[in-house]
């Protein structure tokens, strides 16, 4: 069947997502699967029988589109005491159906035809399709992954009267860097007496190593009251399938990120949220989260010691750029699908985390894995030869 008039595509440049093929090619070449970001372990059981008591208990309808009121309370309670923040229960914290939903979102109910939005590269690949399909333009600075992270100079200068929103990101996704609190400082004193709003992709705010710490918006009081904050129970409890984030901001700006949340997805899953509620008194779960990964991503780094990869661990999430320039001249394109071919082993290439053509020669490994799938995958990568 074919469509009988002339399509006019909001996102003509836009083809499937690069972790959709990745996983793909990876099932289909039985390649041990690095790629996208999901752990292979199993999530905590208590969580999984409470959501099963909560179904049980009949909690299967409708939640209130701001969220269940006991999952609110808890997450003000836990924001409070991370990071001295203060968000209102009712009017600053809702319930999304994941970060990427929380992402769309928020760009929809703040970005109108013209408005220019500053991200960062490599940016994470959901953040300018909801630009553009919005009407808004993307502004691209691009990060240092070896030194200081953002030259703020440059922000500077490429803020004008059309710029409506920063997106930050830390830690970041793909790079595994994570922002200061000289950064942080920097960005309030940039944005103080403008009108940009700030989302603030935060879903990794748990995996963060070598005795760092998290520099939350939320710790900022200048920047969390022209800020979203979006965050993942995903990725704190190891259930990327089950899709449930949550975002906070000023009442202000959360009354207009409702108004289109209302109309996107409602609510989000009853039972589930009930359960991440009594859930989330097991504090020890995520303030050990940090420690748990770092202990993979150094059994990782340390299977590949004496490999051809040049290695800079990463900082934080759960992901390891691994630069591959000593063994192939290829584009990370051309090489991340030889490695799953060839080699067996899924990875993603970098450069997909850019508008313009990239040199650079870095593959995205997630090590969000049991150790088994790690040293089967890094037993792979050890045989490869350099040029």
């Amino acid at each position: 069947m074919k469509f009988p008039g002339v399509l006019r595509s909001k996102l003509p440049k836009q083809g499937t997502t690069i972790f959709t093929v990745m996983s793909g090619l990876a099932l289909k070449h039985n390649a041990v699967n690095l790629s996208q970001g999901f752990p292979d372990f199993s999530i905590p059981e208590r969580l999984v029988e409470l959501t099963h008591s909560f179904m049980k208990k009949g909690l299967n309808q409708y939640s209130p589109m701001q969220g269940v009121p006991a999952l609110r309370q808890k997450l003000a309670e836990k924001v409070s005491e991370l990071y001295s923040a203060n968000y209102d229960v009712d009017s600053e914290i809702n319930i999304t159906a994941g970060g990427t939903q929380a992402i769309f979102t928020a760009i929809s109910a703040f970005i109108n035809e013209g408005d220019e939005v500053i991200i960062f590269e490599p940016a994470y690949d959901c953040y300018v399709p909801a630009i553009e399909v919005n009407g808004g333009k993307a502004m691209y600075i691009q990060m240092n992954l070896a030194g200081e992270l953002i030259d703020w100079e440059k922000v500077k200068r490429l803020i004008n009267q059309r710029t409506r929103m920063i997106i930050i990101n830390t830690p970041h996704n793909p790079s595994g860097r994570v922002m200061t609190a000289a950064d942080m400082m920097k960005l309030e004193r940039l944005t103080n007496g403008t009108d940009i709003i700030i989302l603030s992709d935060e879903v990794y705010e748990h995996i963060i190593f070598d005795g760092m710490e998290h520099q939350s918006i939320a710790r900022y009081p200048k920047l969390a009251e022209r800020s979203i904050i979006v965050s993942s129970f995903g990725k704190s409890y190891h259930n990327t399938g089950w899709k449930i984030g949550h975002v906070l901001a000023p009442a202000e700006l959360m009354s207009e990120f409702r108004k289109v949340h209302q109309f996107n997805v409602f609510s989000v899953n009853t039972p589930i949220q009930h359960a991440l509620a009594e859930f989330l008194d097991d504090k020890d779960h995520y303030l050990s989260l940090g420690a748990f990964y770092q202990e993979k991503r150094d059994r990782f780094n340390q299977l590949l010691e004496g490999s051809n990869f040049k290695i800079k661990p990463s900082e934080g999430t759960y992901f390891q750029l691994l630069d591959y320039s000593k063994i192939s001249e290829e584009k990370d394109t051309d090489y991340a699908i030889r490695l799953i071919k060839e080699v067996g082993v899924a990875s993603i290439p970098v450069s997909v985390f850019y508008h313009q053509k990239n040199e650079d020669r870095f593959l995205r490994f997630c090590f969000a894995k049991e150790d088994e799938t790690l040293e089967k995958a890094a037993e792979k990568l050890m045989k490869l030869s350099p040029l």
